[in-house]
């Protein structure tokens, strides 16, 4: 899969309601672009000094996929309602690994903790 994250450090005008609006065109995305796997977006809660406000991260098939969802119509508006709103955008586009094919857990790390229990 093809993770595509989005950071957004939003402009100080940039009113509770525009950020609702923006969640709300977000929302709509994935039920009109068939291109879109997985899409999970949200505000920042930590709000450290180096904390962005808003993050999107979406999985799509392959780089094609991806393209595809950049270039659509219904896309399209979303990205410039974004770049109205913020004073800095950052992303990265990787291909993502299967985090459960790694052993980096301590030994018996992938045990039930309540099968103690259960006898």
């Amino acid at each position: 899969m093809l993770n595509h994250v989005v950071l957004m450090k939003f402009k100080p005008e940039v009113s509770e309601a525009d950020i609702r609006d923006l969640e709300k065109a977000l929302d709509g995305l994935p039920n009109k672009i068939f291109e879109i796997k997985v899409y999970e977006f949200g505000r920042d809660i930590l709000k450290s000094e180096r904390s962005y406000d808003f993050a999107i991260v979406g999985l799509f098939a392959n780089l094609a996929a991806l393209e595809r969802y950049q270039k659509h119509p219904d896309h399209l508006p979303v990205v410039a309602q974004v770049q109205s709103m913020c004073s800095g955008i950052v992303t990265v586009d990787f291909t993502g690994t299967d985090g459960s094919a790694t052993e980096a857990g301590p030994l018996g790390w992938e045990r039930d903790p309540w099968e103690q229990l259960k006898r």
